[in-house]
């Protein structure tokens, strides 16, 4: 079959891709451009019942780990490893709850991990994460964010907020519980390194905890955690100075950001610098910017016949997450800055690197695990096309999820050019969700199993 993939009409040179980079506060190097981003595996132990018994890494993610590790990938960044066992994204996220001891099946486990990510020589970073009032309600045993804000969409009135806060459980976070969030990704970070990781990212996207603080959408505290940007930067701060007291100074610390959650009218644009600047400041080796499209939309998928548009609102997105990117090349001036977001052909990579020091990808790299050793080697130009497109986000995430679920199974991933695969996936999901509606008891995680036949 004719390999088919995106295109460009870009010719930037692709060997800048492979040149190391070098992290100036850890003295780390890695030993090329490439980021594999987070994507959340859900393929650690999980019991509804015996929460002890929660996010321990698997066989599966070790399989996973060591695949992408033949791929050429410079840092390699884990999904959601969380710090407490029943704040969780998702059942079946690894966990290092608060305390863990540095030895046992659960620290031989996190060992053998980073081992299989390390094996080729990639640097390997577990992304450490509190979800605040993104966790999964029915698991949590207290549900906490800054203010009394669902996410990013606050009630209408205080009556209203009352309510939902009565229903979810939501309350506003204590000091007592922003110090146990802090000690907790302190003692994550810890842990990790000694478990042979070479850093951690702080998860501050997405809206999860970190986020929630950081943004005047979900912030409305009047205590020295609310207000002035630095104040509401304060949690993610003293979490830096807490583990970097804990690790290491070779050990690589970086934070993770959303362009989305800056884009209202709470953020101006020396609002956004200044906390770019104290960020800095503090010590980070990198820092990640996710959110949105980097690369232009002159590329296509010339070869599969479907152009690739785009609404108003995602171009708006692009513009936006450009300059983002471009405002944090200019204010970070220690710590290295990399862009995730829309990367799909290599020569598209390379001219990013001019505004960028690194480029993340993550579904492509769940749909092709060797993407960056092939683009390096010359084999292909851009990723594989697939009929599922980028622009439907909800599935195509999915897709990318089920096939984090059959390399972890020891399956090579599903060709998505082919209809017949694309239909078997959509009624493989479709069960997925009608068996995850009957399973009360939430014994059944992760994501869909496919039942596309596995390659021998």
């Amino acid at each position: 079959m004719t390999t088919k993939c995106w295109t460009s009409a870009s010719a930037n040179d692709v060997a800048q891709l492979a040149e190391p980079l070098h992290f100036n506060l850890s003295g780390r190097t890695a030993p090329n451009r490439f980021l594999k981003s987070a994507m959340t595996e859900r393929l650690a132990s999980w019991d509804p019942w015996n929460i002890e018994e929660r996010g321990v890494p698997l066989e599966a993610l070790f399989n996973l780990y060591r695949t992408w590790a033949g791929g050429s990938i410079g840092t390699i960044l884990t999904g959601n490893i969380m710090i407490a066992l029943d704040q969780l994204e998702e059942p079946g996220n690894a966990v290092i709850p608060y305390g863990a001891p540095f030895d046992g099946p659960r620290f031989a486990a996190f060992s053998q991990m980073a081992s299989e990510g390390k094996r080729h020589g990639s640097l390997m970073v577990g992304q450490v994460s509190h979800p605040g009032n993104a966790c999964t309600k029915d698991i949590a045993q207290k549900v906490i964010s800054p203010s009394r804000i669902w996410k990013k969409f606050g009630p209408p009135s205080a009556e209203i907020a009352d309510a939902a806060s009565a229903a979810t459980g939501l309350q506003p976070a204590t000091q007592e519980d922003i110090d146990e969030a802090i000690r907790g990704f302190a003692h994550a970070a810890e842990y990790l390194e000694r478990a042979g990781f070479d850093g951690v990212q702080l998860h501050g996207a997405h809206i999860y905890l970190l986020s929630q603080f950081l943004s005047p959408d979900t912030n409305h505290r009047a205590d020295a955690y609310g207000g002035s940007v630095a104040n509401r930067a304060r949690i993610v701060l003293e979490t830096v100075q807490a583990v970097q007291r804990r690790t290491s100074a070779a050990f690589i610390l970086g934070i993770k950001l959303n362009s989305a959650d800056f884009q209202s009218p709470g953020w101006r644009t020396d609002d956004v610098r200044r906390l770019f600047v104290l960020l800095d400041a503090a010590g980070l080796d990198f820092v990640e910017l996710a959110g949105g499209v980097f690369e232009e939309e002159e590329e296509q998928h010339v070869d599969c016949g479907v152009p690739t548009t785009r609404r108003d609102s995602a171009v708006q997105g692009q513009r936006f997450f450009q300059d983002f990117a471009a405002l944090a090349g200019q204010a970070f001036q220690r710590a290295r800055v990399y862009a995730t977001g829309g990367f799909r052909t290599g020569a598209g990579m390379a001219g990013a690197l001019g505004a960028v020091d690194g480029v993340g990808l993550g579904r492509p790299l769940c749909h092709e695990p060797f993407l960056c050793r092939d683009i390096l080697a010359g084999r292909v130009p851009a990723a594989a096309c697939s009929l599922i497109e980028d622009d439907e986000f909800v599935l195509s995430l999915a897709a990318a999820g089920a096939q984090v679920r059959r390399m972890g199974e020891g399956g090579t991933p599903v060709d998505f050019r082919s209809e017949e695969s694309k239909a078997r996936f959509l009624e493989d999901a479709r069960v997925w969700a009608e068996e995850g509606v009957a399973d009360t008891d939430r014994v059944r995680y992760g994501w869909v199993q496919m039942s596309e036949p596995v390659e021998t």
